[in-house]
């Protein structure tokens, strides 16, 4: 069962609430002079995980405890809009590409440049990497792995109905027709090729890119009305053609795998990022496939780039700054935890964990590995960071509108011109 709402705490008493976890062995109270509050979204396995690394890292520093947890879905960013406000932001908090100049600007993160190279060790990750979690000169997250954008996809229902899937090269007219064909094919009430993909951020995103266009600029929005237009147009021509799923199913998904149309047994494929993969075969009972989101044009660009998957920033008023650092360094750095944490969270950003890891994984891990590895030719730059007011313009704008737009509440025409125009009230520059 999946709750909203999952917590542990890393103590003196060992305890796991709200989910069943192994524990820390019992250890004096006074023995722990710091507690660090952890806080993140994920699938239950990306928990077990995180736990699992907390006490490895509690087993080697007994005087700091980690009292964590995690949220699906929008409830995160409640959650965080409510810490903020409060001014009772988590020590150690998770963000993403998409959020963290959204969040540093805003005022959550704490930089991190006083604690390199004392408590964070990364001059192995490379300058430029660490340009992806880099906003206004300042540093103010870590990158926990690298990926991108991906197509996943259901290879037995595929095999079964003799339909190939869709590939590196398909285009997204192409794939319109296999998401189609596919519906026809499965023949099931309630299953459809693939996603209402519309509300999706960050294949919008890749979209524009190969398009020579952007989501943002310096300046506040990248892209155009008109531009907006055949986005929507796409996405409704291919659900009236019953090539996605029905919109009561797609406003189910609140950005978690859980809540996915793949994972929920609705879709044959799914828009997703690359890490996710792991998350999504633990819940499928097929085997998965992933390649490529479509392109524009056969041969033309993927609008793929890498990505870090996930960040661990350090909030702006805690006590326990050197802390927190020591723990995210341990994340990153330590060879036990990143076999612990393998690929779920991204391909790991140290050259030594990735090495020693890689022997233990297994095949969908190795899948996601592989799959970064054969980007390698297909990627673009790393767009500029995201401006104040992504977040916000991602969930009270773009997705809202394109739910409405599928219960043909309003016309493509008007959530275009709604897009932008909600979008640019939304989007501060600068």
């Amino acid at each position: 069962m999946l709750h909203n709402r999952r917590s542990f705490m890393l103590g003196a008493a060992g305890t796991a609430v709200g989910i069943a976890l192994s524990s820390v062995a019992p250890r004096p109270a006074h023995a722990q002079n710091v507690r660090l509050r952890a806080m993140w979204w994920g699938s239950n396995d990306r928990s077990k995980r995180t736990l699992s690394v907390a006490k490895l890292f509690q087993e080697k520093h007994p005087d700091i405890a980690i009292v964590g947890e995690t949220l699906s879905g929008d409830s995160y960013w409640t959650k965080l809009a409510t810490q903020m406000a409060g001014r009772s932001v988590a020590d150690i908090f998770q963000l993403e590409p998409t959020t963290i100049s959204d969040y540093s600007k805003r005022g959550a993160c704490l930089a991190l440049d006083p604690f390199v190279p004392s408590a964070l060790n990364i001059d192995a990750f490379g300058k430029d990497v660490l340009k992806l979690t880099t906003v206004d000169e300042k540093l103010w997250g870590i990158g926990l792995g690298l990926n991108s954008f991906a197509l996943m996809y259901d290879a037995d229902a595929f095999a079964k109905a003799g339909i190939t899937p869709p590939g590196a090269e398909t285009t997204w007219a192409q794939y319109a027709d296999i998401a189609v064909e596919m519906t026809k094919a499965a023949g099931k009430k309630n299953y459809w090729g693939g996603p209402y993909g519309a509300r999706y951020q960050y294949v919008f995103d890749a979209w524009l890119r190969q398009r020579g266009s952007s989501l943002y600029t310096d300046s506040g929005l990248g892209f155009t009305v008109d531009e907006a237009k055949e986005w929507f147009a796409y996405w409704e021509d291919l659900r009236k053609r019953g090539g996605t799923v029905g919109a009561d199913i797609q406003t189910l998904d609140q950005n978690t795998i859980e809540t996915n149309g793949l994972a929920l047994g609705n879709a044959a494929i799914s828009m997703a990022y690359s890490n996710q993969l792991v998350g999504y075969q633990l819940l499928a009972k097929s085997k998965l496939g992933i390649t490529m989101l479509p392109r524009g044009k056969k041969g033309g660009p993927s609008g793929h780039y890498y990505r870090p998957a996930l960040i661990w920033s350090i909030g702006a008023t805690t006590k326990h700054g050197e802390d927190a650092a020591k723990f995210i360094n341990f994340f990153v750095n330590d060879v036990d935890a990143g076999k612990i944490l393998g690929v779920e969270r991204g391909v790991p950003m140290s050259p030594a964990v990735r090495k020693a890891i890689l022997p233990s994984l297994n095949p969908t891990e190795t899948e996601t590995v592989n799959y970064i590895n054969a980007l390698a030719d297909q990627v673009g730059s790393y767009p500029s960071p995201a401006p104040l007011g992504s977040t916000e313009f991602d969930q009270r704008v773009l997705r809202p509108i394109a739910d409405e737009l599928a219960f043909e509440r309003i016309s493509v025409a008007d959530a275009a011109t709604r897009l932008v125009s909600e979008g640019k009230s939304t989007i501060k520059a600068g």
